[in-house]
């Protein structure tokens, strides 16, 4: 590549879950690919999860979340937020983007505002199946709306002009395991089951899948594999729970290879975030997804409907997660691997494995880059 041609920026904005980043990261890596230069403006709480973030720069601006709080603790949000803002326009004078992407969460408040009153051109990109609070708070700014799913609910007919369904962006190592074919369960044969639940799911999988299996027949648990997420202070009794039962069991706190797990399994349980969907759905796996109650959105409930509604996945309100229910599902499952097979086919039909180059194509459109950079640079590996 000519290196006098100066690289265009697109700064990507994102929460600092992986909800937020893991979507941002698989944009970098496209729009990297284009030719183009990502920074990164997000809060402290990344650590370990931009490891593999080819950002040139990670900016941390003040942020805060007003939702949920008492009128103190709002007003000191709302003041956060606006420091962060200030904050921000020195920042993006300096960096001078093309563009710039905001992923969700209330970080990505501050640069998305400084900029949109900069006239810098902007788009959110919004996960779910509804639209989060600080999306719906910057929709009304932007020039594009880029949806995960093909129905966002929460929005108006202004906003639905402006929306663009890309789907998802998953990270590589999701598309890499995407290439591993579905493995069916055979009649009487081992059924591998991958559980997590995230760092706000993960203790109730603790608590009611070991009992599930526990209740299920002798045969039944033989045919068992089991690889599992737990909390590290739920470690030692779900590793107990499952030698009493006699199930062949992994349990870690954290798996880094999480896609290349998902990829090896025949069924998975876990929470519905926008991400689990995602990858569930490009790597085609059959799923029972447990939505995360509470939510004054509901979006992991209209991320579960998604597959739900077409038969890909079993979705079940946490007041239906119980031990009885769940080994209720497990013995039919085991019973009848067909209709597993079924709905792998299923999952993999919605995912929407080049996500991440639909939004890149879509942000060189937006930033008016020219044509050039609107093509992936050839591979040199």
């Amino acid at each position: 590549m000519d290196r006098s041609v100066v690289e265009p920026l697109i700064l990507l904005a994102a929460g600092g879950t992986g909800g937020h980043l893991f979507p941002a990261e698989a944009l970098s890596h496209a729009l990297v690919q284009r030719g183009c230069t990502v920074e990164l403006v997000t809060d402290k709480r990344v650590d370990s999860l931009i490891k593999a973030f080819p950002a040139r720069k990670v900016h941390a601006l003040p942020a805060a979340t007003p939702s949920g709080k008492g009128g103190l603790g709002k007003g000191m949000a709302l003041v956060t937020l606006g420091l962060g803002t200030l904050r921000a326009f020195p920042m993006l004078r300096r960096a001078a983007p093309a563009a710039i992407v905001g992923f969700g969460g209330y970080p990505t408040v501050p640069p998305l505002v400084a900029a949109t009153m900069r006239r810098v051109p902007s788009l959110l990109h919004e996960q779910n199946a509804v639209l989060g609070r600080a999306n719906r708070f910057l929709a009304g700014r932007v020039d594009v709306i880029a949806t995960g799913f093909t129905r966002v609910g929460g929005v108006g007919p202004a906003l639905q002009a402006k929306m663009r369904h890309v789907g998802n962006p998953v990270r590589p190592s999701v598309i890499e395991a995407s290439a591993t074919a579905y493995d069916p369960p055979r009649e009487g044969g081992v059924l591998r089951l991958l559980v997590f639940g995230g760092s706000q799911g993960a203790r109730i999988m603790s608590d009611i899948v070991p009992d599930a299996i526990s209740r299920l027949s002798v045969p039944e648990r033989a045919r068992l594999q089991v690889v599992q997420q737990a909390r590290q202070e739920d470690f030692a009794r779900v590793r107990s729970a499952y030698a009493q039962a006699g199930v062949a069991a992994d349990i870690a706190p954290f798996f880094r290879d999480l896609p290349c797990h998902m990829a090896q399994s025949q069924l998975v349980i876990a929470r519905a975030g926008a991400s689990t969907v995602a990858e569930i759905s490009v790597i085609g796996r059959p799923s029972i997804l447990v939505p995360l109650p509470g939510s004054l959105d509901q979006d992991q409930a209209a991320n579960a409907a998604s597959l739900a509604d077409i038969e890909a996945a079993i979705s079940l309100k946490q007041s239906e997660f119980t031990a009885e229910r769940l080994a209720e599902t497990l013995s039919l499952m085991l019973s009848a691997p067909g209709r597993l097979a079924d709905m792998a086919v299923k999952a993999r039909k919605a995912g929407v494995p080049d996500a991440a180059e639909r939004l890149a194509d879509l942000v060189c459109e937006t930033a008016r880059l020219p044509a050039h950079q609107g093509e992936r640079r050839p591979s040199t590996g």
